[in-house]
């Protein structure tokens, strides 16, 4: 066992790998929620779907293209405060999410069958009499070149809600 634990903390320190505790916690991006739950209490309070972005923020190379290319652009932040309630589903390599998060997020990478970074999916959530989420997939998209690219895409996949 001491073995495994040196192990670990020699990758630790290799790798500078560190622990945020859930209170540290924050998307990469101000605006976004990282608990599904927050999300699901802004979408039913403003009736919009959830922009989820299934990312590997801090070594996915098309993640922060993506980044770079779409969310930080002028004219992103009012159109999605008008549109969708975002939702940052980090999976990094640098820093090691708090449990429950790190959990939450597989299990929405599982549920989604995400395979691929990024992955933005937009859907709507309920939930059943036992408190348990249903998912109403509307469309997926990845990376894209630009705001207004990003903006069409979405806003086809919010047309065919019912």
């Amino acid at each position: 066992m001491k073995s495994f634990k040196a192990v670990f903390l020699f990758a630790a320190l290799i790798f500078g790998v560190t622990t945020i505790s859930a209170q540290e916690y924050k998307a990469k991006n101000e605006g976004w929620h990282v608990v599904l739950e927050d999300a699901y209490k802004e979408a039913k309070k403003t009736g919009k779907p959830i922009l989820a972005n299934f990312t590997g923020s801090d070594w996915c190379g098309w993640c922060k293209r993506l980044d770079k290319s779409v969310f930080h652009q002028d004219g992103f932040e009012s159109w999605a405060d008008d549109t969708v309630v975002l939702l940052e589903l980090d999976f990094p390599r640098r820093f090691k999410l708090p449990e429950d998060i790190a959990k939450q997020n597989r299990g929405l990478q599982q549920a989604f069958g995400v395979r691929g970074y990024p992955s933005i999916w937009v859907f709507d959530l309920d939930k059943d009499d036992q408190g348990k989420f249903n998912i109403s997939a509307l469309g997926k998209t990845g990376y894209t070149k630009t705001l207004k690219e990003f903006q069409d895409t979405i806003s086809k996949f919010i047309a065919t809600r019912t």
